[in-house]
């Protein structure tokens, strides 16, 4: 039996076990629309920005481990998802991004609403197709599952012309595929994984360094119960957190630019470092001449193309995290593996010593709110369980430093691209995820306001995420910047005209409170989280003024952190 491309594509969606998919029509997709309408078992979410789709659905796909699904028009809608795709590419996300065509037989005569999808995404897609013969649909959307997915995870693109949509073809679905040129390695080879383990034992002053390679290959529990067989101290990155807890005595916090002093310090001067699913991001190492200058360096990633790329690395393991993990409890646990521990008692004498500076410690006394507090009551209403998604700039840096995170899918935020505008449509895709749980998103008045638009598709789905705006008045990261290398000339950064955000929330249906004084911040959160059934819209007034310490200046090593 034939049926069109368009119900082709929604089988495929069944089959593959789709179950949330964000979009927005419109005229290339029309016939893919329809079938949505005919069918109850794919559920499809209408943002109202483009950006907000692939973005919701990116955070759907952080939270549950499972690809985000989006669907757009040609022309205009499929630019307005570049952004998303982009924020997932540098994260490596897996989402499967369908974006409509004209018709095959106008592709490159500049038709109404054409352009060119696969050639504006290739620099920023793990791969991309263009669909030109309905036979081969079906199997083109199973690979674009099977390439996001697997090996280093990241966004695929299909971009699908109207008039494939409308034919009409047997369907079969394959049960899997291979493509010929992608076959990712998943376990690590046991001669190198044997050298990291006996240099690891000779380590006098090692350091554990995970990213957000631990979390995507959901390796935490292996990562937990190295790290306390061997007693190393562990730093994750912005990316890498909650794969270990935070909570935890050999936790010293995030690393990098805004990272703690004891991390950053441990890694500048450790001998042994075991980079664990991470990819030495300019954020995490500053300045790369200074970067690690004594250490000898062990780097566990699926992506050879990541091992050396930045810096070069002694002993290089290519592979799945847990895979590697795996093999390297084994030979951990065996009794020919000893640690220096007279060594080991020194350096963590010296971490403490580090740590004792309270590198995060602010005053909360004067009669404004501090940004801080705010994350830290926080974290105390809704015990350290809430999903946590930020914006970009500094409440992200804040969110990450004051929120503990034990468990790992529970901090998302864009981190490679810095997405403003990432963090309202990426709640509305983990609160869809997990109905019952508490999601907050913590945001600047500037961020918020870049698709904001969404407080509409909140309201019609009835997601009933926290959404904390830290109002500074500015955009908050720049006005840091300009603060310290610009002689305080504040160009275009103070934000003039805001909206009444309480008004605003409320003209879309929800409910909005503004706190103003510190002794109200804890009340004010106990109040919005009690509310399950709606948004709450919090804006808190914060000090104008505050910044996010410690920082390390652009071109500066790892030791040269700005303390206060």
């Amino acid at each position: 039996m034939e049926i069109t491309g368009a119900e082709i594509f929604v089988r495929c969606l069944e089959d593959e076990g789709v179950d949330c998919l964000f979009g927005y029509p419109g005229g290339a997709v029309l016939h893919i629309y329809d079938a949505l309408y005919r069918q109850d078992k794919v559920k499809h979410f209408l943002v109202r920005h483009e950006q907000a789709a692939t973005h919701a659905a990116d955070g759907y796909a952080r939270a549950t481990g499972k690809p985000g699904v989006v669907l757009v028009t040609s022309g205009p809608g499929a630019t307005n998802a570049v952004t998303g795709i982009a924020t997932a590419h540098l994260d490596s996300i897996p989402l499967v991004v369908f974006t409509g065509q004209v018709p095959t037989s106008l592709i490159g005569n500049d038709a109404f609403q054409e352009v060119d999808s696969v050639g504006i995404t290739r620099p920023c897609v793990k791969h991309n197709f263009l669909v030109k013969d309905i036979k081969d649909l079906a199997t083109t959307i199973k690979k674009a599952f099977y390439v996001a997915t697997t090996g280093r995870p990241g966004p695929v693109v299909v971009d699908i012309p109207k008039d494939v949509t409308a034919q009409r073809a047997e369907y079969h679905y394959p049960a899997e595929v291979s493509l010929r040129s992608y076959n990712p390695v998943v376990k690590g080879h046991i001669g190198q994984i044997r050298r990291a383990v006996k240099l690891m034992a000779q380590a006098k002053r090692p350091m554990l360094y995970t990213g957000g390679g631990v979390v995507l290959d959901n390796a935490s529990e292996e990562l937990t119960e190295l790290t306390r067989l061997l007693n190393f101290p562990i730093t994750e990155t912005l990316m890498g957190l909650g794969a270990y807890p935070a909570t935890d005595k050999q936790f010293v916090g995030m690393l990098g630019m805004h990272g703690t002093y004891e991390a950053n310090l441990g890694m500048h001067n450790c001998d042994v470092l075991v980079a664990i699913g991470a990819r030495f991001d300019d954020r995490v190492t500053g300045n790369i001449e200074k970067f690690c200058p004594t250490a000898k360096i062990i780097h566990i990633d699926i992506d050879p193309a990541s091992i050396s790329k930045n810096v070069k690395v002694d002993v290089p393991i290519v592979g799945s995290v847990r895979a590697v993990l795996k093999d390297m409890l084994k030979l951990v646990r065996g009794s020919s593996f000893k640690t220096d521990e007279a060594a080991l008692a020194e350096w963590w004498k010296q971490i403490e010593e580090w740590r004792s500076m309270d590198c995060l410690k602010y005053d909360s006394s004067g009669p404004v709110i501090k940004p801080q507090m705010v994350v830290e009551k926080l974290y105390q209403v809704t015990n350290g369980e809430a999903f946590v998604t930020s914006d970009v700039g500094q409440h992200q840096m804040w969110a990450a430093q004051y929120y503990k995170f034990d468990q790992p899918r529970r901090w998302i935020n864009s981190g490679g691209l810095g997405t403003m505008g990432f963090g309202m449509p990426a709640a509305m895709g983990v609160q869809l995820a997990y109905p019952d749980a508490t999601v907050a998103c913590i945001t600047g008045e500037g961020s918020i306001q870049m698709n904001i638009q969404e407080l509409s598709t909140l309201k019609q789905y009835g997601l009933p995420i926290k959404v904390i705006t830290l109002n500074n008045g500015y955009l908050g990261m720049v006005r840091q910047w300009q603060e310290f290398f610009y002689d305080k000339r504040y160009a275009m950064s103070y934000m003039e005209s805001l909206p009444d955000f309480v008004k605003l929330a409320e003209s879309y249906g929800h409910a909005g409170i503004r706190v103003e004084k510190p002794s109200d911040v804890e009340g004010a959160l106990k109040e919005a989280m009690s509310v399950r059934d709606r948004v709450v819209f919090m804006d808190f007034i914060t000090d104008k003024e505050e910044n996010v310490y410690p920082m390390i200046p652009a071109g500066a090593g790892q030791n040269e952190m700005i303390l206060v």
